[in-house]
């Protein structure tokens, strides 16, 4: 499904909002658009006086607020890190940020790989990145599928200070030692829902991917808590868009038939078979598009159906403002670069394995009922 240019704008406010500056080359990479059409989106943006414009470069007209220096000595001057994230994942590019800050300040130099949407791409890069002398890593690995994620032992073989950022090696994992720094997804996720049962909603419908460590986390999450609160009367569970399965998507983790396509019908289908008034959606782009579908089919938000999104990347600026879980992203990677300087400087100290809380941003896409 192509993306509407006032959804691509909106990215685009965000990630400059964030930097406070970034090249419009980058940009496109970023957006896997041509340089063009970012061009094109951010003259429209200045035009409306929600950016600066540079000579092939874009500046938020708001300060951007500096994060804190990291905690613990500096490792030596000049030493390479790897930073390692997937390609296709704005949610990350936050972290991504939130890290190179941290590592830049403490005298290291990061080194950016971006892993494609490909099994077994990120050995290659990280085993290259070592090669060229990195002498710590930052990675968030891609496992779109729990069996690609089982597959990942010569990561903890890397011989090298590493974190995994955003990501949650499994118990008893080959991972399971290593150091990482994750937002707690199951915590967002019972933000969302504990919202919506406050507003009086007792059947609730999930729109979620099953592409990532992420979305199987909240699906999860989901099922777990819908079914322990015993004011929910119905809830169910579907793909946020096409395409967004692995090939395993579908499974009974979220309860005997109820995970499973929408169908022809699409999410408004899914709503009026449950009789669901509320919706939580996840990924912010997912939402936004989620949300002018429902419009199409005569489902209003919020009059008829209340609406919280996770991920909080472009939320806030959809025609309808969407209340949305806010995980950390910016934080995970700070705290994570934090981590993995003071692993550099002090080696040989116990793992780690830090969880930071999302928030809830109330907006206007939820009423009472």
């Amino acid at each position: 499904m192509r993306e509407p240019s006032d959804v691509r704008r909106q990215r685009i406010l965000a990630v400059v909002r964030s930097r406070g500056s970034v090249r419009v080359a980058d940009l496109a990479v970023e957006l896997e658009v041509s340089v063009v059409t970012v061009r094109r989106d951010v003259e429209e943006l200045a035009r409306a006086g929600r950016l600066r414009r540079g000579h092939g470069v874009a500046r938020s007209v708001e300060p951007v607020e500096q994060p804190p220096a990291p905690a613990g000595p500096p490792a030596g001057e000049g030493a390479v890190v790897a930073l390692v994230v997937p390609e296709r994942h704005t949610y990350l590019y936050e972290t991504m940020h939130g890290a190179r800050t941290v590592l830049e300040e403490a005298g290291l130099r990061v080194a950016l790989h971006i892993a494609p949407q490909a099994v077994g791409a990120e050995r290659p890069i990280v085993e290259r990145a070592l090669a060229d002398g990195a002498g710590g890593l930052l990675i968030a690995p891609r496992w779109p599928t729990a069996a690609e994620e089982a597959d990942y032992a010569w990561l903890a073989a890397a011989g090298v200070p590493t974190v995994v950022m955003e990501r949650r090696p499994r118990r008893g994992s080959a991972l399971h030692a290593m150091d990482s720094v994750c937002s707690d997804h199951w915590y967002g996720m019972h933000l969302a829902i504990e919202h919506l049962v406050a507003l009086g909603h007792r059947r609730i419908v999930l729109a979620a991917r099953d592409d990532s460590p992420t979305a199987r986390a909240l699906r999860s999450a989901f099922a777990e808590i819908a079914e322990e609160r015993k004011e929910i009367e119905d809830w169910a569970v579907t793909l946020s868009a096409p395409g967004a399965g692995s090939p395993d998507a579908g499974g009974a983790a979220a309860g005997p038939g109820r995970e499973r396509q929408a169908g022809a019908g699409g999410l408004a289908g899914l709503l009026r078979e449950h009789r669901a008034t509320a919706a939580v959606l996840h990924g912010d782009v997912d939402a936004l598009m989620l949300v002018q579908q429902l419009a199409d089919s005569g489902v209003r938000v919020p009059h008829d159906c209340s609406v919280v999104a996770y991920g909080d990347v472009v939320a806030a600026f959809g025609s309808t403002p969407l209340t949305a879980v806010a995980p950390p992203k910016a934080a995970v990677g700070r705290v994570a670069a934090e981590l993995l300087v003071q692993r550099l400087a002090r080696p040989g100290t116990g793992a780690r394995r830090v969880e930071l809380l999302p928030e809830l941003k109330v907006r206007g896409s939820a009423r009472e009922l």
